[in-house]
């Protein structure tokens, strides 16, 4: 697992010292020596982890937790301290530390609260998108095909039920979009909408996050936590992949569907949750249940009402308006104002097959703003389509067509190797060792 770590200590022994047992660990570690200039440190680089002294020159750490979890809310925090006590650790908790350790017993106990830290990160992430759910309902679906509004008119019927519903089709159709769409057009709309995909976590971290764990359940579970189940409770729980799910768990998630009821992990006593099902997949799961990886009990209570989404070759018609969508909602992200786009960009998209769907076409039309010249879009922007790059055998390349296109996030970013990192969606130190093997350093 990788992580961006900062350090804000103003031992600068100790500041050295920990940051470089943390880079033997791969992670891409930060140093401030103040927290002013931390706090500069965050506003120009991406971080998952801040470990920070608690009596720093310019500022008390256990406030400075407040400062940067309101900007940084996904951020986790570990203090340090030379003088521990228990007024400070309670009053670093309740700030929104994620721990609270004394120096001399950091340098073993480090590398694993830093793991744990990371994996809350992750959480935090998941959560983050959760509640920054669609508003817009079925106005968020786009498309005037026949197979679009088909799956649509089901979805707008189905909602006003309470029945679960089975999305099914290829990755990258819009499942989610159209799981919040059924949420936001039901009884349940002014409740959570509380998604999840369970092909991201393993087996014993996808439990705790569905069930919720009592503190002390394992090994590094320091608190109560709620599961997504009980989050949901008046409201949706979508679940994507959920062809994924682990066999052992899909026997606990039959017990619930039919009963309401769950146990948290660690605990004894039941717990109840009303909560509507919407679950996703693109696996074909009469296929997994002959394999053995999928329960056909739990299949029959999740099938009541399948929908399937075409794919976006199938309803190449509505790709003009999914492309316009995604050019205005990424030049306002980007902070571009006048974008022109040429007509030959929408006809050099269509000749692509998308085979990763919407979700392809979106992170195209990402990448072609951050990639145009003169603030227009054309056939250039988009160099695995265009004209261009199909007509000589070494522009077809990955190894070219991959160098041209960190140059030019480069250029867009005027150097800010973070953001670049960023927007190409790599760790920093992959960009920088590819840097060194295209010798653009």
């Amino acid at each position: 697992m990788h992580g961006n770590i900062l350090i804000i200590d103003d031992e600068i022994k100790l500041l050295k010292l920990l940051g470089m047992i943390l880079s033997q660990e791969n992670f891409t570690v930060k140093e401030a020596s103040t927290a002013r200039s931390g706090m500069m440190m965050l506003e120009q680089y991406e971080f998952d982890v801040v470990l920070s002294d608690v009596r720093l020159p310019d500022a008390f750490g256990i406030d400075l937790i407040k400062s940067i979890k309101a900007k940084y809310p996904h951020l986790e925090i570990i203090l340090m301290t030379a003088f521990g006590n228990i007024t400070d650790a309670v009053q670093a908790m309740k700030n929104g530390a994620y721990d609270y350790l004394v120096k001399g017993d950091d340098n073993e106990k480090i590398i694993p609260l830093v793991y744990k830290a990371l994996e809350k990160v992750k959480d935090n992430k998941s959560k983050i998108v959760q509640k920054s759910s669609y508003q817009k309902g079925f106005e968020s679906i786009i498309g005037n095909s026949p197979l679009i509004l088909q799956a649509k008119k089901l979805a707008e019927k189905v909602a006003l039920t309470d029945a679960t519903v089975l999305l099914t089709g290829e990755t990258g159709t819009g499942k989610e979009v159209f799981a919040n769409a059924i949420h936001e057009g039901s009884d349940r709309k002014k409740n959570s909408f509380v998604a999840i995909n369970c092909s991201a976590f393993s087996k014993e971290i996808l439990e705790s996050e569905l069930f919720g764990h009592k503190a002390g359940a394992f090994t590094g579970a320091i608190k109560d936590k709620k599961g997504l189940i009980e989050e949901a409770n008046g409201g949706t729980l979508f679940l994507d992949e959920i062809g994924e799910m682990p066999i052992e768990l899909q026997a606990k998630l039959l017990r619930v569907l039919e009963t309401k009821e769950f146990i948290k992990m660690g605990e004894t006593k039941v717990s109840k949750s009303d909560f509507r099902l919407i679950a996703a997949t693109n696996r074909h799961l009469e296929d997994e249940i002959k394999l053995g990886h999928f329960r056909e009990d739990l299949y029959f209570r999740l099938n009541v009402f399948e929908i399937t989404l075409p794919a976006l070759r199938e309803r190449k018609e509505d790709l003009k308006a999914l492309a316009k969508n995604f050019v205005t909602s990424f030049s306002q992200k980007l902070h571009l104002s006048s974008v022109q786009v040429a007509p030959e960009y929408y006809k050099t998209l269509e000749k692509n097959d998308w085979k990763g769907n919407i979700r392809e076409l979106r992170n195209t039309v990402e990448r072609s703003l951050i990639l145009m010249n003169d603030n227009t879009l054309d056939a250039e922007s988009l160099p695995l389509y265009s004209e261009k790059t199909t007509a000589g055998k070494d522009s077809l390349s990955i190894r070219s067509l991959e160098k041209e296109h960190i140059l030019k996030v480069l250029q867009y970013t005027k150097g800010n190797k973070a953001e670049a990192a960023r927007l190409l969606e790599i760790g920093i130190a992959t960009l920088y060792r590819k840097l060194e093997e295209y010798e653009l350093r």
